[in-house]
């Protein structure tokens, strides 16, 4: 019997799930941040890290979730928002920070886990694929020590990183109305991705 054969089936498990129902989001949110020019100068590259900052400000109470962090228990090493400050201060860029957005709670009692679950998995995937974006950067003279660290690749590798993440992710108990409130996490995050990347990556009219 292989490894394979005593594994979730892809088709059963969560994260493969969460990937099939947000491809098209996936996807389409890429084309738009790419379309950006996000590497053109520091100036726009400086733009798609506030996008990132934006992004993590609203998770960051999900990293340090005692109830996330039993289920996910590499998770509080995962919190990425610092290195992203660091980043905008390496680059001399202010975070812009809209308090009117929604975040999560400080408290369990304000996270709904299923949900939770769904926002990580767009969050930790982002990472994934990051390797582009950090060689991209490193031709404005960026890399991971200056103004590219949240870019960096963990100790581990990227890939064997998110295969700790996924196979936590999966063997999360969860009802079946639960599983929906997941992927419909999951859309939420990357419907409020695109939407910064409207408000703070595109130039301003006539630009």
């Amino acid at each position: 019997m292989s490894t394979a054969d005593i594994e979730t089936p892809l088709e059963t498990s969560r994260s493969r799930r969460l990937k099939a129902e947000t491809e098209g989001q996936h996807n389409s949110l890429d084309e738009s941040i790419m379309a950006q020019n996000p590497f053109a100068s520091r100036e726009r590259y400086g733009r798609f890290v506030n996008v990132q900052h934006e992004f993590h400000r609203m998770i960051d109470a999900l990293y340090s979730s005692p109830e996330l962090g039993r289920l996910l228990p590499d998770l509080a090493s995962r919190r990425r928002l610092g290195l992203i400050a660091q980043d905008l201060n390496d680059l001399g860029i202010a975070p812009i920070v809209n308090r009117d957005v929604a975040e999560f709670g400080r408290a369990d009692a304000d996270i709904d886990t299923p949900t939770a679950l769904g926002w990580l998995y767009v969050a930790e995937g982002s990472n994934l694929g990051a390797a582009f974006l950090l060689k991209a950067a490193g031709k404005l003279g960026l890399s991971e020590s200056f103004g590219a660290r949240h870019l960096a690749a963990a100790p581990e590798g990227r890939a064997l990183h998110w295969r700790k993440f996924t196979g936590a992710l999966d063997t999360v108990n969860l009802s079946g109305p639960e599983e929906e409130r997941a992927v419909a996490g999951a859309r939420a995050a990357f419907s409020r991705v695109r939407e910064l990347v409207s408000r703070l990556l595109q130039p301003a009219a006539g630009k």
